[in-house]
């Protein structure tokens, strides 16, 4: 069968109509904060319009870039390097939310944690591909392998992000399947979590209360449950068709942070049940378009990337929505094309730009 002379069309649609639903649902969400804010509606949308244009001018360009050049172990221990700076030095700057996770340069802001999920992909696509045959060898193979990701990782849990370093354990992880790791290492890997998740959860009394909210949000309904059970009053007001677009209440002051992590939340009741399987229908071919470019290439370094690329969005997709509804404790990841963030949107489109270059060359 001979190579594909395009891009995937399918996967390149879906991204943009979930750029497109972003967009309309960060305005949505965002426009009488913006308003009360920025004394106007479109304050939110313009800065996300921005990242957009610049996110799929990226795409466009890195899908016409060879994925193959960056099997060059400059580019992938730069870009580790270059990682490894910036997450060390946002704590040297103001912080922020309480939190130690952005540059920030005028109405702009970046966020390294970002760019690490990319940085770990390319690592491991490259690290991997000569040593799939080696893959019980847990002292130059395995170690080697996610001691980056543990080292980035405990850089990011630290600014404190928890959700996004647990994103890029998740990521990694899926590589490591893909590449064919045995079950046993896996359990080898979760045993001391009991240990680890007691110092950064049970230990820490903000986390511990979310922990309590997940358990029972009613019990405080006014205090720790405020988040969860306002998500799930949106998502159970929208019905099967919802309220329609711009006539969502819980997005007024009730429902925190509608326009970036509950943003799923504002669909939900705005379009009801249609506007939220829409959603997961998009999500669900992106990763079917996705494993399928990691399976249709002969290149081991491009079925790598390829399957780590589809996994991060569709795991941060996941871990955004299952957040929703309430399946996992409240955590900060945005919702790949759609929530509010710009640093985010740029990843992820120029990540897709990467992933449609390999299907452009898959028999």
């Amino acid at each position: 069968m001979a190579k594909r002379v395009s891009v995937d069309k399918t996967l390149f649609t879906v991204t943009l109509l979930l750029v497109f639903i972003g967009l309309v649902m960060v305005f949505s969400a965002s426009a009488v904060m913006a308003k009360d804010r920025f004394g106007s509606p479109y304050g939110f949308l313009i800065r996300q319009f921005l990242w957009a244009v610049a996110g799929i001018g990226a795409m466009f360009g890195l899908m016409n870039v060879d994925y193959k050049r960056y099997k060059n172990s400059g580019v992938v221990f730069s870009l580790l390097g270059l990682t490894t700076i910036l997450l060390i030095s946002v704590f040297f700057l103001d912080r922020s939310h309480n939190t130690h996770r952005w540059f920030r340069a005028g109405p702009f802001s970046f966020q390294p944690s970002e760019l690490a999920k990319p940085t770990l992909i390319l690592f491991l696509s490259y690290f991997l591909e000569s040593r799939t045959r080696q893959m019980e060898d847990w002292r130059h193979t395995l170690l080697p392998a996610i001691a980056p990701t543990l080292f980035l990782s405990a850089l990011i849990a630290a600014q404190p992000d928890l959700g996004t370093a647990i994103a890029c354990a998740a990521i990694t992880a899926a590589i490591m399947f893909v590449a064919g790791t045995e079950w046993k290492y896996y359990l080898y890997a979760v045993a001391p979590l009991p240990i680890l998740f007691y110092f950064l959860i049970w230990r820490v009394p903000w986390r511990h209360q979310r922990i309590l909210a997940y358990a029972n949000p009613y019990s405080d309904p006014l205090g720790r449950g405020f988040h969860i059970i306002q998500s799930l009053i949106a998502v159970s007001t929208g019905g099967f068709s919802g309220l329609g677009l711009m006539e969502g209440h819980q997005k007024l002051f009730f429902l925190p942070e509608p326009h970036t992590d509950f943003i799923f939340a504002v669909i939900g009741e705005e379009f009801g049940l249609i506007g939220t399987i829409v959603v997961l229908t998009l999500f669900a071919i992106f990763l079917y378009r996705g494993v399928r470019a990691a399976v249709l290439t002969r290149d081991v370094f491009g079925k790598y990337l390829a399957a780590g690329i589809a996994s991060m969005i569709v795991i941060q997709a996941l871990f955004n929505i299952s957040v929703v509804v309430a399946l996992l404790p409240t955590k900060g990841i945005p919702l790949p094309f759609i929530s509010y963030g710009g640093s985010s949107l740029f990843v992820m489109l120029a990540s897709v730009g990467v992933l449609l270059n390999i299907t452009k060359q898959t028999d």
